[in-house]
């Protein structure tokens, strides 16, 4: 969730053009395993367990999913700059530079390591998942049974509209939180091997604040990667199209609310910072 990685040298060969190419994609695929892996696992645990070790500590959860965040950009920051969100990866392209041929790129290669995040605890948790479905008389494909540890779905009370609402609101704050903390001329950001954290912070914070509207989806590959991977893997229509036909608002609601952070950002501080307002030296 950083800026892009460093540019290619004109110098560079079409060999090592590719080389590098091919290492951002494997980067972005891997930070979104690790966030998924991770997150997803934390959700079995909430989910599957009865009393859940979280029943009474929430907070847990969210700290969980944004300390994979931070590991995610540590692992792969250096590479890629650890988008690992296609909303993310649209707001940098819309305003800070990022290549714009590369977007849905980076969206697949995301969406396919969320995919295999969700392999991953699909893996360590099957038998729980099957134990649970059958201690309350669930199925996957009738009941949806289990399926809140994999993918998002609205919480009490909430619609599909008021949940793209909710959604476009919430990536908002990721993205203007994102690029106030990588931004190059803002005094008050955090150091570069700290901004990981404060970004892991950050996602925890959103999630405590808002998660049990519908699980926090500020990423549409965070949903959509393991969404498809529970339709192959007995979900069926609970994953596509979902109930209320609610497959679309994780991925769009994301999509516009990065875009609508961003905007914020370079619209409203970013002319004002310091060392950008005129006559500033540069």
């Amino acid at each position: 969730m950083t800026q892009e990685a460093a540019p290619i040298s004109a110098s560079t060969g079409a060999s090592d053009t590719a080389r590098v190419r091919r290492g951002e994609l494997i980067s972005e695929c891997l930070a979104t395993f690790i966030i998924l892996a991770l997150g997803d696992s934390v959700a079995a645990m909430y989910v599957l367990y009865d009393p859940s070790p979280y029943q009474h500590a929430y907070w847990g959860v969210c700290i969980a999913w944004g300390l994979a965040v931070t590991l995610a950009i540590y692992v792969t920051g250096a590479v890629s700059g650890t988008h690992a969100n296609p909303a993310i990866t649209l707001a940098l392209a819309l305003y800070r530079g990022f290549p714009r041929r590369k977007v849905l790129p980076y969206a697949l290669a995301q969406i396919l390591g969320a995919f295999l995040g969700a392999a991953m605890v699909y893996l360590l948790f099957q038998p729980v998942i099957d134990h649970f479905n059958l201690l309350h008389h669930l199925s996957r494909a009738s009941d949806g049974g289990a399926a809140g540890v994999f993918f998002t779905h609205p919480g009490e009370g909430i619609t599909p509209a008021h949940a793209f609402v909710d959604e476009i609101v919430l990536t908002g704050f990721l993205v203007l939180g994102v690029f106030a903390i990588t931004e190059q001329y803002n005094e008050l950001a955090p150091a570069a091997n700290t901004g990981a954290l404060m970004i892991g912070l950050l996602v925890a914070t959103i999630g405590a604040c808002a998660g049990y509207l519908e699980a926090w989806p500020i990423n549409p590959a965070r949903d959509l990667g393991p969404r498809v991977f529970c339709f192959l893997f007995g979900w069926g229509a609970q994953a596509f199209p979902a109930p209320q036909h609610y497959w679309w608002v994780p991925i769009a609601g994301p999509l516009l609310g990065g875009a609508a952070g961003g905007g914020l950002y370079q619209l409203a501080v970013r002319p004002y910072l310091p060392q950008r307002a005129p006559g500033a030296h540069p």
